[in-house]
């Protein structure tokens, strides 16, 4: 059979827990699942199981999985803070055959929309470009290209689309976004903070910076808010992505430093990253440097 299969699990719900302690935020999570629940319901959609702080349904239409994706964003979004955490959902959605089996479903598309849940990021809804094209007209200036990922059984790398749901900013551009010639060395990026050093490359593509205990690189600071930046690696480059209030300071070597503020701003060579105030004023500054390793 065919249907749309989503994944949507609450990001920061860790953090929750050390903050609230266990039955204030095992209260908290319970009513994330009830609202993802009650939104799969009201879109034609059937939750098939709950794993932890994620929610596994299935619908028989992308669109339906993408209504039911918008609104659980929507309605979870508004219910803000909770104990100075801010909780938010990664959801991945993608569209195709499956084996259904004693109340259940199996097969690739559901092994795809969990890793593209994984890959979203807290506030993301994810998909692939095939589940993208089946998606009605309504949703077409929502769709925005993200980069494109190898999944391990498919020859050729999976594009992701994210699903818009908030009204875009007027502030928000793009600085610079460059793919990367075809034939060129694997790229990694060396990034050291605090005494923790993290290598970006072809396996590990993501990493967050916050005030967020549930962020990779966590930053005890009131200039920095709790989801404040995410440096993602698209093709052969890395991409710092600011969402903060404050911005981040960016310092190439031997060049001014620059403040990205609701900008992407490309990752190149070696310098460093300042997260809420100037690098000069900063307690804590993340040194990055961009090199190349053997071809992939």
């Amino acid at each position: 059979m065919d249907c749309a299969v989503l994944f949507a699990d609450v990001a920061g719900s860790t953090a929750l827990y050390e903050v609230l302690g266990d039955e204030r935020a095992f209260g908290l999570v319970e009513n994330c699942l009830a609202v993802m629940s009650a939104c799969t319901t009201a879109a034609h959609g059937r939750v098939i199981k709950t794993i932890g702080d994620a929610v596994m349904a299935v619908f028989p239409t992308s669109d339906d999985a993408a209504t039911a994706a918008i609104d659980m964003q929507t309605r979870v979004d508004a219910l803000g803070p909770q104990g100075g955490v801010h909780l938010g959902l990664r959801i991945g959605l993608r569209f195709g055959a499956v084996v259904a089996h004693d109340h259940d479903v199996f097969g690739d598309t559901v092994n795809l929309a969990s890793r593209l849940c994984d890959l979203a990021s807290r506030g993301q809804i994810v998909t692939d470009r095939e589940t993208a094209r089946r998606l009605s007209e309504r949703y077409l200036a929502e769709l925005h290209l993200l980069y494109s990922v190898p999944v391990k059984g498919k020859a050729e790398e999976v594009e992701l689309i994210e699903i818009g749901w908030q009204p875009p900013g007027d502030e928000k551009t793009v600085i610079a976004a460059v793919h990367a010639p075809a034939g060129r060395a694997t790229a990694l990026l060396h990034l050291e903070l605090g005494g923790a050093h993290v290598e970006m490359g072809p396996e590990r593509r993501k990493v967050t910076v916050g005030r967020d205990l549930e962020a990779d690189f966590a930053i005890r600071d009131r200039n920095v808010s709790r989801a404040h930046a995410m440096i993602e690696r698209r093709r052969e480059h890395f991409v710092l992505a600011d969402h903060s209030a404050n911005g981040s300071f960016v310092t190439f070597e031997g060049r001014p430093e620059i403040r990205v503020h609701h900008e992407e701003l490309t990752l190149m060579g070696h310098g460093w990253i300042a997260f809420g105030q100037p690098r000069a004023e900063a307690a804590q500054v993340a040194e990055f440097r961009c090199v190349e390793g053997p071809p992939a």
